[in-house]
């Protein structure tokens, strides 16, 4: 007779069992704040450029495209420094590596206050990049070494808020910056803000105990130290349809980022002051939605509802509703109707960026975890690297730029659309992990030899 839900949210949670690890409420909050903090700064370090960028191109007389090259450079290394340093996360402590990366965001931004000129911005931009990359995988990383899988909806929905809530507030902070004390000064400050958190973090951010589920009583190997094939978690329907959501939400996302507000102002006549407005207004959405719709999981799991019907339906049908709002609103002609159809667009998807590592962390052993977040999250930037070249030469090349920018939404719908489709068909936590042999556990807690898989690489 199967175990009542309680009893398998038990067995997964780790809770409950001989030789689980405790949960330390108090100082696994402590570092769910460290690392919003973090994901606050992450954002600032990225947004500086863009909300300098005037008085940069016109003090150092650089032109569009040198300053369109000098903001592509960050994405030089970002990707590959993500996949690196995932694998290296199973060999190096999420402490270590998240104080290294703070405090090379901070070296980051010290070139141009020695010598302001391109190549040093250049040289700052890729330094960054290759820094802030592995940086969403590996603070989430860090952050379920702290939380049993049943805890860390709400923890991993404050995470991913933290660069929504640096929409906020690091923008109009940086803002004031740069127009009252010069855009060097914007620079300066993150400079001394990520070398602080680094500092704080190094007394603060020890790795928590879910890091690995070990008996010591008898010292058999158990689900944290089990490790598989790559190529078979790869291929695990629940990693691919997580892959796949997070796919189309990035696609969203870096749209967002590089041509909303250029839509905004141009298309539809909005004054600066009003599109920024707006775009704070689509950030506080996609707050409120995260701190909302986590919880909610947590919420159905504790009732036995399983990860397939609760996140990983939810991350897909989340992609699914703004990629249908991303095709409809180009074509709606009533203002208000328009702009909320642009927030769910725009503002939905972050459902699907906790959500998606919830349910790939949920078939994967707790050792290669972190290689495999570095493998999501690379592949899941490569939309940052395609849709903006994409949309800018479908809008050079159209009749006229709102036909352009139609097509580039439609595009944008389409993919968005077989994501979240393909995410839902695929995403089953708990088939796959019977699959792989992870939910299988012995009276002692340990895992039954059969599903330690030699070999892996």
């Amino acid at each position: 007779m199967a175990p009542p839900p309680s009893a398998t949210a038990a067995a997964l949670s780790g809770e409950e069992t001989t030789g689980a690890p405790p949960y330390d409420r108090r100082r696994a909050w402590l570092v769910t704040a460290m690392i919003v903090a973090f994901m606050v700064i992450n954002f600032a370090d990225k947004a500086v450029l863009g909300l300098a960028a005037v008085p940069i191109m016109d003090e150092l007389h650089i032109s569009n495209s040198t300053y369109g090259l000098i903001s592509s450079s960050f994405s030089l290394l970002f990707s590959l420094s993500g996949l690196v340093v995932g694998f290296l996360s199973s060999r190096i402590s999420s402490r270590t590596l998240l104080f290294v990366m703070t405090l090379t965001w901070a070296v980051a931004q010290l070139p141009v206050l020695i010598l302001a000129a391109v190549p040093t911005l250049i040289a700052g931009r890729v330094l960054l990049g290759a820094a802030e990359g592995p940086a969403a995988s590996m603070s989430m990383h860090a952050l379920y070494k702290w939380f049993p899988p049943h805890r860390r909806a709400v923890p991993s929905a404050l995470q991913i808020g933290g660069a929504a809530l640096g929409t906020l507030v690091s923008a109009p902070v940086l803002t004031w910056l740069i127009t009252d004390h010069g855009w060097r000064s914007a620079y300066a400050v993150l400079a001394v803000v990520s070398a602080a958190w680094a500092l704080v973090w190094w007394r603060v951010g020890h790795d928590g105990p879910f890091d690995e589920a070990r008996s010591t009583a008898t010292g058999k190997r158990t689900s944290g130290t089990t490790r598989l094939p790559y190529r078979k978690l790869l291929l695990t329907g629940t990693v691919l349809g997580s892959i796949s959501s997070a796919f189309g939400a990035a696609w969203a996302l870096s749209l967002s980022h590089v041509w909303l507000p250029s839509y905004l102002r141009t298309e539809l006549g909005m004054a600066p002051g009003a599109s920024a407005t707006l775009i704070s207004a689509v950030s506080a959405f996609s707050l409120v939605l995260l701190l909302t719709v986590s919880p909610l999981m947590d919420a159905l799991k504790a009732r036995g509802v399983s990860s397939r019907r609760s996140s990983g339906a939810a991350q897909g049908l989340a992609v699914c509703v703004a990629g249908c709002a991303m095709a409809a609103f180009p074509f709606t002609d009533a203002a208000v109707p328009r702009l909320v159809l642009i927030g769910l667009a725009f503002g939905t998807v972050a459902v699907a960026i906790p959500l998606h590592y919830m349910t790939a962390a949920e078939v994967v052993p707790t050792a290669q975890r972190g290689a495999l977040f570095g493998i999501v999250a690379a592949t899941g930037t490569l939309p940052g690297l395609v849709a903006p070249y994409l949309t800018g030469h479908l809008i050079d090349a159209a009749d006229t730029p709102s036909s352009g920018y139609t097509t580039a939404f439609l595009i944008a719908a389409l993919v968005m659309a077989v994501a979240g489709l393909l995410a839902v068909t695929l995403i089953r936590p708990e088939r796959d992990a019977r699959r792989l042999g992870l939910d299988s556990t012995l009276p002692d807690g340990t895992l039954p030899d059969n599903t330690l898989a030699d070999g892996a690489r």
